[in-house]
C-alpha cells in the first residue's frame, strides 16, 4: 500500500494522564464491534524494547541484529533499528489491510486530531487549532468543531464513520 492510498489517519492527543489510552481502547472496541478493521500506532518520544531481557529475540537484538521478527500462527511482531524517526505515513503503510488508523500521540504531526481535555489538567489545547477535528472534554472549548463528553464513545464513533468510513 503506498502512502497515497493509506486509510484515514486520526491522532488522539492530549496532556499526559488525560485518559488517551483508556478513551482509545474504548473507541477501538466500538469501531471493531461495528465491523471496522482498526490499525493503531502508539507514538513514544522514548526508546522502547518489546523483547524481554534474556529471551531469544532480546538476545538476537543484543547480538547486533538490525531487525528481529517474532512470528506465530496468529501474530507477527517485527522490531528493527531505524536511522531516523519514521513519519506516521511510513509506519501506517506497514499496518496492512485496515479501514482506519488511530494514533496515540503525534501531537505535532500534520494529521487530523481528536483532542482529549480535562478541566483539572488545564483547558488549553496541546494541538494546533487547525488540526483539531473534534474535542472530547468535560468543559467548553472555544473552537468550531464538534465537542463530545468524555464517555461519548458512540458519538465519536458516529463522527468518524460519517467523516471517514462512509
Amino acid at each position: 500500500m503506498n502512502q497515497t492510498n493509506l486509510p484515514p489517519v486520526v491522532s488522539v492527543v492530549g496532556r499526559p494522564k488525560v485518559g488517551k489510552t483508556t478513551f482509545l481502547a474504548k473507541l477501538i472496541a466500538e469501531l471493531t464491534r461495528r465491523g471496522y478493521r482498526v490499525g493503531v500506532i502508539k507514538h513514544s518520544v522514548h526508546e522502547f524494547d518489546v523483547a524481554q531481557a534474556g529471551k531469544d529475540t532480546w538476545q538476537h537484538a543484543q547480538a547486533g541484529a538490525k531487525a528481529v521478527a517474532f512470528a506465530s500462527a496468529k501474530q507477527l511482531v517485527i522490531t528493527r533499528s531505524v536511522e531516523r524517526e519514521l513519519s506516521i505515513d511510513e509506519v501506517a503503510a506497514m499496518l496492512g489491510n485496515v479501514d482506519i488508523i488511530l494514533t496515540e500521540g503525534y501531537k505535532h504531526a500534520d494529521k487530523h486530531k481528536i483532542e482529549i481535555s480535562r478541566r483539572e489538567l488545564g483547558t488549553t489545547l496541546v494541538s494546533r487549532r487547525k488540526d483539531v477535528i473534534a474535542v472530547v472534554s468535560d468543559h467548553d472549548v472555544d473552537l468550531s468543531v464538534p465537542r463530545f463528553n468524555l464517555e461519548d464513545i458512540a458519538g465519536v464513533t458516529l463522527f468518524l464513520q460519517a467523516r471517514y468510513l462512509s
